[in-house]
């Protein structure tokens, strides 16, 4: 999707909004699950209480959009509830994103963020694949190239993952890297039917966001009876909650519409860049927050994973600097 115009003002400010919301995410999620005192909180809730939040939201920008509460209650009558059919093809990318947000929880308890910011831009050829499966679409020769140089970037990173000195809870590396792996193929596959869903009709973005975040609502409060029912009934709702947790969900909801407005007025090159500065901003947090030890390796799968990035965002006219680039290497 092209980006709409924009001043040039416009776009630097969603690119910083966007890099510091998914840099401070990560970086606030993982000191949640890594510093508390106490007993820890239900991250289902966290999940759930996200999804409300996102509905909320929605209905506020339908409600702009509309421009009167009476075409809001015409469109959310005839394209919400009485499109049952609608409500259950949105449960799809439903399920899917709650299993993906669930599992960024269990990685960042496992990993640190800046490794898990980095292992989870395994999500861009993850979506290649499932756009060239799913849309038919086909990628530049640069856009395969850039795909195997993330892939071995990740590879470094994860070959000897940096240590962290500040955190006291027991950590297990390999059960992160899989939760981030279920996320990358979650994000993927979700993203893509999102957008498949999204361009088969003229059905407003804000009323398919409606469809998806009832459907994830119903889906997150089964997870949340099925995983720690008995503990939310004996404990509470909101056991464990602290500002933080709090400011987590916030990041969490605001973001997940954010990527809307990005998408619509940036294009990939600028949202490649903030990609990159959410790395280069968690890695330093981690360093100072957490007491990451920068390695070689991980420098090299970094930098490497950046600049895949940058390529993969580059228009498909500029695909002759795959031959520079692998004249170079």
């Amino acid at each position: 999707m092209a980006a709409e115009n924009a001043s040039v003002i416009f776009k630097v400010y969603c690119l910083t909004v966007m890099t510091l919301v998914a840099a401070t995410y990560t970086v606030a999620l993982r000191y949640t699950r890594t510093t508390s005192t106490g007993e820890m909180y239900f991250s289902t809730t966290a999940v759930f209480l996200t999804e409300v939040i996102k509905l909320i939201l929605s209905l506020g920008m339908l409600t702009k959009e509309m421009g009167s509460f009476t075409r809001l209650r015409n469109t959310i009558m005839d394209q919400v509830v009485f499109s049952p059919k609608e409500l259950l093809k949105l449960s799809v990318p439903s399920l899917v994103y709650a299993v993906q947000n669930n599992m960024a929880f269990v990685a960042l308890s496992n990993l640190d963020a800046a490794v898990y910011q980095v292992t989870y831009q395994l999500k861009i050829p993850c979506t290649a694949l499932c756009t060239v499966f799913m849309l038919n679409r086909s990628l530049s020769r640069l856009q395969w190239f850039s795909v195997f140089m993330l892939c071995g970037g990740v590879i470094l990173v994860q070959w000897k993952p940096a240590e962290v000195t500040k955190v006291q809870i027991e950590q297990n590396p390999f059960i992160g890297f899989i939760a981030v792996a279920v996320a990358v193929l979650c994000s993927g596959f979700a993203g893509v039917y999102f957008e498949k869903v999204l361009k088969s009709s003229d059905t407003s973005l804000w009323v398919r966001n409606i469809q998806m975040y009832l459907s994830g609502i119903v889906v997150t409060i089964i997870g949340v009876y099925m995983t720690d029912g008995e503990q939310v009934l004996e404990k509470g709702f909101f056991f464990g909650y602290t500002p933080w947790v709090c400011f987590v969900v916030f990041l969490a909801s605001v973001g997940g519409l954010y990527t809307s407005i990005v998408v619509k007025y940036t294009d990939n090159i600028m949202k490649g860049f903030s990609a990159a500065a959410a790395i280069v901003l968690s890695t330093v947090a981690s360093v100072m927050l957490f007491g990451l030890k920068i390695t070689i390796t991980f420098a090299s799968g970094a930098i490497l994973v950046c600049i895949s990035i940058y390529l993969y965002g580059l228009p498909k006219q500029d695909t002759g600097l795959v031959d520079i680039i692998s004249g170079v290497l």
